[in-house]
């Protein structure tokens, strides 16, 4: 079976996670530059089978756009270019990083380890962002 692959787009660094091949389980893949995604993606995707592409969509609490939701969009529209074959969901990712920084700390991860290791919070989101994607299928 293909695997999932999601995406949470920040501005400078993209976190990633990916499904075990029976689509079960979701678990961080890397945090990487944002400006490095679509090379990276181009990669992954030719050593993997992936099936689908999700995207973690921000919005204001209220269900309103905020300043990267046009980003996540321009993201998908590159994406059903470069990949026309996969398909592409986007999924609400409203309190994905305070969800990430909770499962952080029930890690026991320290506090200046999380300070210092900020990419573990953007492929933690990731992970929470595709195992609700997984939930709802």
């Amino acid at each position: 079976m293909p695997r999932v692959l999601a995406i949470d787009l920040g501005t400078k660094r993209t976190g990633l996670a990916v499904t075990d091949p029976l689509q079960i389980t979701a678990n961080p893949l890397e945090t990487i530059e944002t400006s490095q995604l679509l090379p990276f993606l181009k990669n992954y995707c030719s050593k993997e089978e992936v099936a689908t592409l999700v995207i973690g969509l921000p919005t204001r609490l209220n269900g309103q756009e905020n300043e990267m939701t046009p980003r996540v969009y321009q993201l998908k529209q590159e994406l059903e270019k470069v990949f026309p074959e996969k398909r592409i969901e986007l999924i609400d990712e409203r309190f994905t990083s305070k969800m990430a920084m909770q499962t952080l700390i029930a890690m026991g991860t320290k506090k200046k380890d999380r300070k210092e290791k900020a990419g573990n919070l953007d492929k933690v989101s990731a992970a929470i962002i595709l195992q609700s994607y997984l939930e709802r299928q």
